[in-house]
């Protein structure tokens, strides 16, 4: 089968590819901004990268479905990096991190990344949920975040630091309403009969915004955004011992493997419903080999390391994307955003976009996908809570590690006694 095959038939279903790809673009719009100011990085590098990752992933990877960008496990890893070597290493690190992927694709790995237990992704997912709302503590409350490059602790240093000064309330209102229409909004269209597919995140962020700038509320907001996207290409070794930076690259590396593997065969689960599954069934080798494309190309212009973004790519199936096109027109409509509407996304405040992300944790780690993790055999049960527990409180990496050895002590442990 030749490389270009998956391009046939791109504009086949260009009319429900074109409202999937711009619903997803709506969505992926605060989710970008909010990922990249949790990083550490301007918000612009949010969009950079969910404009150029985007479109190359959807262009060059394995998966009809699959939606990539700035996603909060990425902002997980990328965090005490940053913290520790400075925004500027991430280029060499992310050029690093891809040919790693790519790699990884060339050995034709994909196939035992895509095999990792189901505890163990659920408990990954979990610990991911969990840091993701500890690192919007800042944006909530206005405070700077404290010194540190671990997540768990730097979010307490950061609490105890926040309550010890006087709370700056209109940014904490601000983030639970924000939060709370969010969570609200299927009931309300429900109610008033909306029959529209309107994003929820686009609703509360425009809501948000809106009161904050009618009632000129002094609050943190994002900013000035640039209006083109000129490559920033200044590759430079930082200055980083070899071995630290081999393993922060590695990391990089196998979490954009991991989390863009398990975004697609979720995306596979949901197309199984309309399409044929062989049809709907994502190539892990080449969806290794666009996502280290695209990490490359997003972090040479300015941007972020990427990975498939499972909430956006299960926007993108429920909004009827049955072609990779869909990805490549939500990366269409976020340049629009950014050389059209940059002047009004810069007033959004930055206590909504820590809604949002709020929301997206809430999301991923609701009680009822708890409780359906928990609704298991003993071993499963801890493996699960293992593995989130490594990745809240050491980190991703030593979470699968430490995962797939609870796996494996207690297949064997069940294995005995049957």
């Amino acid at each position: 089968m030749s490389f270009f095959d998956d391009w046939r038939g791109l504009f086949t279903h260009w009319r429900t590819d074109l409202v999937a790809g711009v619903t997803v673009g709506i969505v992926a719009l605060p989710l970008a901004l909010g990922f990249a100011i949790t990083t550490g990085a301007p918000p612009s590098a949010g969009l950079i990268t969910a404009i150029i990752a985007g479109f190359v992933a959807a262009l060059f990877g394995g998966s009809n479905y699959q939606v990539s960008g700035p996603t909060g496990a990425m902002t997980v890893v990328l965090v005490p990096i940053v913290a520790k070597f400075g925004i500027t290493a991430l280029v060499a690190l992310g050029i690093t991190a891809g040919l790693m992927i790519m790699a990884m694709a060339a050995l034709r790995l994909g196939r035992f990344i895509d095999s990792v237990p189901f505890a163990v992704m659920e408990g990954f997912t979990l610990g991911i949920a969990l840091i993701i709302a500890l690192q919007q503590i800042p944006l909530i409350f206005e405070v700077p975040k404290a010194e540190g490059t671990h997540t768990f602790s730097v979010a307490i240093d950061t609490l105890k630091y926040a309550f010890a000064r006087e709370i700056h309330w209109i940014s904490v209102a601000l983030a639970l309403l924000t939060l709370g229409v969010k969570r609200s909004w299927p009931l309300l269209k429900s109610r008033f009969g909306i029959r529209a597919h309107i994003p929820a995140s686009a609703v509360a962020v425009l809501l948000v915004s809106v009161l904050a700038a009618v009632s000129r509320l002094d609050v943190n907001r994002i900013g000035e955004l640039p209006r083109s996207l000129v490559p920033k290409f200044e590759l430079s070794m930082p200055d980083i011992p070899l071995v630290e930076f081999l393993y922060a690259a590695l990391v990089i590396a196998l979490l954009g493997a991991i989390e863009s593997l398990l975004s697609a065969r979720v995306a596979d689960g949901m197309a199984h419903k309309e399409i044929d599954h062989e049809q709907s069934k994502h190539k892990p080798n080449k969806e290794l080999f666009g996502q280290g494309l695209a990490t490359i190309a997003s972090v040479s212009a300015g941007g972020l390391p990427a990975t498939g973004a499972i909430a956006r790519t299960s926007v993108n199936v429920h909004s009827g994307a049955r072609t990779r096109l869909a990805a490549m027109v939500h990366s269409l409509f976020l340049l629009l955003v950014v050389i059209a509407l940059a002047p009004i996304v810069s007033g959004i405040p930055t206590a909504a976009l820590a809604g949002v992300l709020l929301g997206t944790s809430l999301r991923i780690a609701n009680p009822r996908s708890v409780r359906e993790a928990l609704t298991t055999t003993l071993g499963e049960r801890v493996t699960y809570l293992a593995t989130a527990a490594a990745v809240l409180f050491i980190d991703l990496i030593w979470g699968i590690v430490i995962g797939l050895a609870f796996h494996f002590v207690s297949s064997r442990i069940a294995s005995r006694k049957i």
